[in-house]
């Protein structure tokens, strides 16, 4: 059983590397092209059941809130919300805390799970498109070491 930090399991706080990927089955794809995006996941110490941290990267950052379930994995379910280039983003995440194998070797935790954007936003290099609401994307989050 992982000891918590005010409620927070302590295997959950600290920094993660961020990635999401487009739900593409075509295995020929090219693995660039799958990426929705990256970045960096604080989890903070909060009290029992609460999610609290940041999603960021280069020039954006959304806030998380939501919660974690204390089952055989963790769940968390969380929403980010910023305001990016002067639009608001707002993203809709749930996870699961990956259980360690008896015999894995160098297995560092992580978090998988499912993203979906909840409301459009501009996008590209001058804002010139639109990211449309809806989108699914599949993301994984690898613990950073702590320094």
């Amino acid at each position: 059983m992982s000891t918590t930090i005010n409620g927070v399991p302590e295997v959950l706080t600290g920094l993660w590397t961020y990635r999401s990927f487009l739900s593409n089955p075509d295995v020929t794809a090219d693995f660039d092209s799958l990426e929705f995006g990256r970045g960096t996941i604080k989890i903070n110490e909060g009290p029992m059941q609460t999610f609290d941290g940041l999603i960021f990267g280069p020039g954006w950052e959304l806030k998380l809130t939501g919660s974690i379930g204390y089952g055989n994995p963790f769940t968390v379910q969380f929403q980010g919300k910023g305001v990016v280039g002067g639009a608001e983003w707002i993203y809709n995440y749930v996870g699961y805390f990956v259980p360690n194998w008896v015999n894995g070797v160098n297995q560092r935790p992580a978090l998988v799970g499912t993203i979906v954007r909840v409301i459009p936003h501009p996008t590209g290099a001058n804002g010139d498109s639109t990211a449309p609401a809806g989108v699914v994307a599949q993301w994984i989050a690898v613990k950073q070491d702590e320094v």
